[in-house]
């Protein structure tokens, strides 16, 4: 099967200089892209049931640009005034660079991973008397929680935004020769929104081990699964099979 048609179930990214662009120039692809879930916040009322006092927590541990925003975006909620002393464990570079969006840098502690929440574990072990707040989704990595618990620090998690499935009635179908998927989310709002979907042909891609058990558990096959030791990318997962598929012909 030649694939010409691959749907990316994430908005489309801005830099004209994306690896898809490249992919799809080099191998003469129509790559279509569509974000197959949405987040939406937890408002202040909800997060107050939960009796999570974000100012008995000394530190906070921040994986994501959307973890930074709902964390800044509750305590402006609930009319908290984040004290200067509170500590910043960011999973990358990325993130602790747009935390600054928030905070003045020089006068707070912020802490940086490489780029895993595992590097990042290294550093948070090294600082085991925080209090430690995770703001995260409804839908978070196991490892998180396992390698918190592993490292034996006191820690809370709070759901601060969920994770739904976006409204996709718009696409009458999915005629793709290529599905590409990068959470279980993603799996969940391609059931929801297309309930008599039937795989036949269509080639599933899927990013992450938790996706790709995500494709297997609702019964569909997963054809390409990243990251790969010789592809750590999904682009590049990608032309890896697209270039075994022209051997075998």
């Amino acid at each position: 099967m030649k694939i010409k048609t691959i749907l990316v179930s994430q908005p489309e990214p801005t830099d004209e200089k994306n690896p898809y662009n490249e992919l799809a120039k080099k191998y003469a692809l129509k790559i279509t892209f569509r974000a197959f879930i949405k987040l939406e916040p937890v408002n202040g009322q909800d997060f107050r049931q939960e009796r999570i006092n974000i100012l008995d927590h000394t530190a906070v541990v921040l994986t994501s640009r959307n973890s930074v925003d709902h964390f800044f975006r509750m305590c402006k909620e609930l009319r908290i005034t984040v004290p200067e002393t509170m500590k910043y464990f960011c999973v990358s570079e990325s993130v602790a660079y747009y935390v600054q969006k928030y905070i003045v840098y020089r006068k707070r502690k912020v802490f940086i991973g490489k780029n895993t929440f595992g590097d990042l574990m290294d550093v948070i072990k090294k600082h085991k008397e925080e209090k430690f707040l995770v703001p995260c989704s409804d839908i978070q990595k196991a490892e998180i929680p396992t390698l918190l618990d592993k490292a034996g620090v006191k820690y809370t998690n709070a759901v601060f935004y969920r994770t739904v499935a976006s409204d996709l009635s718009d696409l009458k179908d999915l005629k793709y020769d290529m599905l590409v998927f990068f959470s279980p989310g993603g799996i969940e709002s391609l059931r929801k929104n297309f309930p008599a979907f039937d795989q036949n042909g269509t080639l599933i891609a899927a990013f992450g081990s938790t996706t790709s058990k995500a494709v297997r558990d609702s019964g569909l096959r997963l054809d390409i699964e990243a990251p790969l030791p010789e592809a750590p990318s999904m682009t590049g997962a990608i032309e890896l099979y697209i270039r075994k598929a022209g051997k075998k012909k």
